[in-house]
Parts: structure tokens; sequence; C-alpha cells
């Protein structure tokens, strides 16, 4: 009988330590539906409570045990707001220094925290940390959106000590979130081949996700992840976490299960080579990291981020975008102000806003006639263009349409004569051989001198030619034998240049707001929203089969919104010219074909389709986008937009698989419709001299009906794609 009343009483007192004590604070940050809770204990400790469903009364926050850790944590840290080095913690640090005196130490202890609320539903909670022992700060930012249900998290370092202080580590968020299971979806590839997904389980222990590029970081895996919580999420249905992290430098993610089985997630810029030199009195911000909660599933998660996206971080993401012919496929290199100015007037036949000039126009003593010369020398070709750029603007703009310019400014060519008269402005070793990447080296932008180059050449370039309409701005190379002939620190050198970059590019978007301009890395090389603060729209890959583009398209679609994704018509692959088109359009289309030579029926497809676009792209581009059959496990790919006042909608549909009787064998449930609207289905895209097979001279349908019976929109083989307009019936 004793042993059972002191079974009881040890249980109460547990339950007891296990709740937060009186004297706690609790800081919420909070979104319409999600809620993040850090508290602030007696020792002014701050750690994690809760990242999840938001609840209704913010005075519950407090009742929240212990973040059920299901056991003993030996250090109290497991669940750190941002977990410091060289004390008592025993997992993953998120923050590791070296003092000016040597000690490699860190504690960070609660000071106070501020909250302001900004314009347009945006909350910014400020958390302030001390090291007790040391003249040592972090501020941890946490800016909530609140209407679209996305957190923008980071931290700024600062210390005033008598000298400069090591930064080993330094993460950008340090999120806890307790589960039974965990199941992390990332992404990896190469060039042309990107955004292949894989899903695995998490168990104990630390799974990393790196890159060591330097520029073209995303070539092997994107920044970019999805965690399902509990059980695998499909795409309506479970709980799930999607991350990304506004970086275009070299990165590292990881994924710690710690012993009592809970997950630490620790984005950031990766540590590898760059232990950061910090001098007293000087701010080192993390780059931010992106996440949403969504308890709907994969599709509710990428929802909210196309939303913030939209809205708050692609420029004119709510605005318009310009439709294009590049010249690429058809000259390559080869080109002159003729034919060029034949291309102009093909632009226009086909009914596209702007012609884009891409590589090859420049270089004199070293002329760019193929990728091994050239990069560096942007002076126009006089062969190629004896009359410059200024007057391929004009003829393009009397031909009908704007006038765009490829451009590769952070590279250098070794055969140019800026690498001859700048050899000390490139990225090298001094007693090392050359690596070449593309045969061209990367010019160093943590030199301030560089810096001003790179902004100066596209600063003259839009002063003589203001009515240039676009800028491609390409990065073809990584950073082979990293060394900086000015910095001092050659481990802040990959840091340095990130930030090199961004000042060029925040220099020219404070001079050209509106300038469009596309995000180009040999593909998708350095797709993430740290570059996509400057730029209006990406580009995926540089393999444009049709095919291959739907899955490629498809995986970006969970962390980046159709505006921004430019998929061109090319000659690459073989499927017809309706279903290449087809494909394009799920995002900003454009083209890179020879028009002289499609046939009277493709170019009379080709500019009706244009024509369609025109009225249906505020739906693709501004509407919610719901994936409806999955190419990796159909026959068919289907996705569709909806917008705001689920009125309207577009929905692709796509053969993936051409076995015998491979298609839409079945209706495909719809999704995001009105249930109490009346909807009729017109199929778009028709090629001429063909007829539809969706009737829709009478046939009406309730929003209900469509979500829980479908429609089937007769893709087989003979039918490869289809694209459906879904209009209420008023």
């Amino acid at each position: 009988m004793k042993r059972a009343y002191l079974f009881l009483f040890l249980l109460f007192q547990i339950t007891l330590s296990m709740q937060a004590a009186p004297g706690d604070t609790h800081i919420a940050i909070e979104t319409q539906q999600t809620a993040l809770v850090i508290r602030i204990d007696k020792d002014q400790t701050p750690t994690i409570v809760h990242l999840g469903p938001r609840l209704h009364k913010a005075a519950e926050y407090a009742a929240i045990p212990g973040n059920g850790k299901r056991g003993e944590d030996y250090t109290g840290l497991y669940n750190s707001v941002y977990t410091p080095a060289g004390g008592r913690n025993l997992l993953e640090p998120a923050i590791q220094v070296t003092h000016a005196d040597g000690n490699p130490s860190l504690d960070l202890k609660y000071v106070r925290h501020e909250t302001q609320s900004l314009a347009d539903g945006v909350v910014l909670t400020k958390v302030y940390l001390k090291d007790p022992q040391y003249p040592f700060e972090v501020t941890l930012y946490y800016k909530a959106y609140q209407k679209e249900d996305v957190i923008e998290q980071w931290s700024s370092i600062r210390h005033t000590e008598k000298k400069s202080v090591t930064l080993q580590k330094y993460a950008s968020a340090n999120l806890y979130i307790p589960a039974q299971n965990y199941y992390l979806t990332h992404f990896h590839g190469d060039w042309a081949n990107e955004m292949n997904p894989s899903e695995v389980l998490l168990t104990e222990g630390i799974k990393v996700l790196d890159s060591k590029l330097g520029t073209r970081a995303d070539l092997f895996q994107p920044p970019s992840f999805l965690v399902a919580l509990n059980q695998p999420a499909d795409e309506d249905q479970g709980e799930v976490i999607a991350g990304t992290l506004s970086w275009s430098g070299n990165y590292q993610l990881a994924f710690e299960v710690d012993p009592l089985h809970n997950l630490r997630i620790l984005p950031g810029i990766n540590p590898y080579a760059s232990a950061y030199t910090l001098a007293p009195g000087t701010d080192f911000t993390t780059p931010s990291f992106l996440f949403t909660y969504s308890n709907k599933g994969k599709g509710g998660a990428s929802r909210s981020l196309h939303r913030w996206a939209r809205k708050h971080r692609i420029p004119q993401g709510q605005g318009n975008r310009l439709t294009l012919l590049n010249n690429w496929e058809a000259t390559y290199f080869d080109f002159n102000e003729e034919k060029l100015s034949a291309l102009f007037k093909d632009g226009k036949k086909l009914g596209v806003d702007l012609f884009l000039l891409d590589d090859g126009w420049f270089g004199n003593k070293y002329p760019r006639n193929d990728d091994h010369a050239g990069l560096g020398d942007w002076q126009e070709n006089v062969k190629k263009l004896p009359h410059g750029l200024g007057y391929l603007v004009k003829d393009a703009e009397s031909a009908g349409v704007k006038f765009g310019i490829w451009l590769e400014p952070e590279m250098v060519s070794p055969k140019s004569e800026l690498y001859e008269k700048h050899p000390d402005w490139v990225l090298k070793l001094p007693n090392r051989q050359e690596y070449y990447f593309r045969n061209q080296l990367v010019l160093d932008l943590s030199n301030p001198k560089v810096q001003d180059f790179v902004y100066g050449l596209v600063n003259d370039l839009l002063t003589k030619n203001p009515t240039l309409g676009y800028i491609k701005w390409d990065c073809n190379a990584v950073v082979y034998n990293a060394y900086s002939a000015t910095n001092p620190n050659q481990s802040n050198l990959y840091v340095d240049y990130v930030h090199g970059l961004y000042k060029v590019l925040e220099r020219l978007r404070a001079k050209y707001p509106t300038l469009p301009m596309m995000l180009c890395s040999g593909g998708g090389g350095r797709v993430d929203y740290g570059a996509l603060q400057y730029f209006t729209e990406y580009w995926p890959s540089d393999n444009t089969d049709a095919l291959e583009r739907i899955f490629i398209q498809w995986n970006y679609s969970y962390f980046f919104p159709a505006i921004a994704s430019c998929n061109h018509v090319t000659d690459w692959g073989k499927q017809p010219i309706k279903f290449r088109t087809d494909v394009a359009m799920m995002g900003k289309i454009g083209y890179d074909i020879v028009v002289s030579k499609l046939s009277e029926p493709e170019l009379q497809f080709s500019q009706e389709a244009l024509k369609t676009y025109d009225r249906i792209k505020t739906v693709i581009w501004q509407g919610d986008q719901y994936r409806l059959a999955s190419p990796y496990t159909n026959d068919v790919a289907s996705a569709m937009f909806v917008n705001e006042g689920q009125d309207r909608a577009v929905w692709f549909t796509y053969l993936v698989n051409s076995r015998y009787k491979a298609g839409s064998v079945a209706p495909i449930k719809l999704k995001g419709l009105n249930p109490e609207k009346t909807y009729k289905i017109q199929e778009l895209n028709v090629y001429p001299g063909t007829k539809s097979g969706i009737n829709s001279s009478t046939a009406t349908y309730s929003g209900n009906y469509l979500m829980t019976i479908g429609f089937n929109p007769q893709v087989d083989t003979r039918r490869t794609s289809v694209v459906l307009e879904v209009t209420e019936v008023k």
C-alpha cells in the first residue's frame, strides 16, 4: 500500500514538473492557423514548447506540459530555441562560437522580447538573448504572415568583445517538433535532371542535406523540403511542414531525431570552410528560413507558400509577365543583325511580347562564338552587331516586340580581356592548376571593386538602352579552388560572395524596380527565395522536353508559384506542339523555336494558344493550385488552378504513360471549387482540324458533383494533353 502511495506521489511530482511554472513567460508567434510557442523559465532559458495548430485560447499555451518530451532530457536544452554549443548541450548546435579569449563555449539567456505589427497582417517578434559572461548577443526574428500562414525566421549575431570572434556555425532557425514518426521528402538531381523527390523515414541520429558548390548551390539538391508528421502525407491529408532556406550559396539542412524521438530541424548557411570572423560591433545576419505548417497535406502547405511568395517576396508577384521568343535554339552562337531582324518579325507573327537575345552577342578581341571565350568583355561584337544593341532594341520595337538580353555578369572566361587586366578579380588559388566549369571561372564578388564592375556593366546597358525590356541573368559555373586575392579572411569567402551578389542586385532593384529579370543557373541551379526577392521569374531546367518538364515543374510547384516558373515551348522531345504548349502553359509560357519552320496548322495553333493564354493567365498565375493526379502513380498528370472567387478554373491533364490502354480511364475528382456553384466545362487549345471530345454545349455540373464524382478529361494516346476551362454558370 505504501508503494502505491509513493508511486502516485512521484507521478504527481513528475506531472507538476512537466507543466509550466507560474512565473514562466510564453511568447506566441501566431498565424491564422499556426503557432510557434517559446517558453522562458525561471532560469531565463528559452525553449520551444509548441509548433503546430494555433490554440483558440492563447492563455492555454502555458498549460502545455514540457512539450511532451517523452522522457528525461539530461540537458534541458533538447528543445532549445537556438541551441548553443560548448556548454551542456549534447546535440547538434544552432550556434557555435570561439570568443576573442579562445573560450569555445556559449550560453544564451533570455533578455526581453518585443512584438510589432507591420503592414498588411504581418507581425514581427524579436527575442533578445545574451551570454551572461560575455558581451555576446543573439536576436531571433520571427515574421508571421498571418493570412498566408507562413513564418519567416532568421537571427542576428553581435558582440562587443575586445577582438574578433569566430562563428563556427550560425543557423537561421532551430525548430523542435514531437511526433510519432517523421517522413522527410527532399529533392535531388543534376543538370537537366532537377527536382527528383525522395521520401525517407527519419530515424534516431542526424540526416544532413547540404551544398558546397559556392554559386550554383542548388545543382544537386535544393534547400527545400517537406516533413510529414506521424504518417506519410498525401496531397490533401496529413500534417506537413514545408520549409525552404532563402540563400543562394552553400547551405545545410540538418534533421536530427533526438534520443527521446523528437525532431530538431536546423537550416542555415553551411559551416563548411566558412568559420566566419566577426569584428566587434558588427552585425552578422543569417538568411531567412521560411516554413509553413499544414494539416491539409502537401497541397495546403504549397498553396500557403504560393500566396506568400506572390504577395510578399517575388517582384511584381501579383502583376503581369511578358511572353518571349528566345533565339538560342534558332541560332545558338551563329547570328547577325539580319537574322535577328527576321526573328523579331517571327516573334510578332507568333504573338509574343518580347524577343530575348541569348548568349554570343559580345566580345571583340576574344569574340563569343562558342563557350570558350569572351565572358567578362561585355561590349557588342562588331562583326555580329555592327550597329550595337541600341539598334536592335529599336528594330525589335519597330517590329512590334520588346527586346531583352542575356547576361552572365558573375563569370569570366580565361580567354578574355577582363581576365588579362584583372586576374586578381577571379576566384582561384594562386599556386594550383585552374579548373574550369563550362570553360569559365567565377568573379570575386566579395571584392567591392568587382561588385561595382558588375553593377556598372548592367547599369550602363540599361542607361544606354532605357527601353530594354528584360534581362536573363545566368550563372553557369561553380566555385573551384576557392580563394580570394583580396579578402583578408578566406573562410569568410563563401558567405561574402553571396552577400556581394545581393548588394549588386539590391542596387539594381533600387534603380530599376519593375524590370523583368529571369533567374537562371544552367537551369535550376539557384532557385531560392534569397535570389527570388530580386528576380521576377526563374528557369527551372535546361531540360525542356515537355514530358520531363511535367515532373520537374510538378516538384518545383511545392515551393514556388506558377507565375515565377518560365516554361518554354522548344524542339526538345518528340511530343507534338500541342502537348509542349499545354505543358508550358502551367506557368509563364515562352518559346525557343524556329517559327519559320512551323507548319501552317502548328503556327495557327500557337497563335490561338497565345490568345487563349492571355485570357486565362491570371487564373494560372494568381489562382490556388491543386494537384489532382500525380505523374508518379498514375498514367496521367493532372492539376488545376482555381481563382479566389471560385468561379473560374483552368485544368491541365497530360498522358505520361504510353502503354496499351493508358489514359484517364475514370473520372478525376476536382478540388477547390465551391460545392454550391454550378459549372460548365469547355476544352481549350483544340488543335486545328480536330474536334474536342468534351461536349460543352449543354452539360453543367455542381461543384459538389465535380469534387465528389469527378469528370473524365478523356486523355489517351490519341489525346495526350487536354486543357479544360471550368466556369461558373450564373
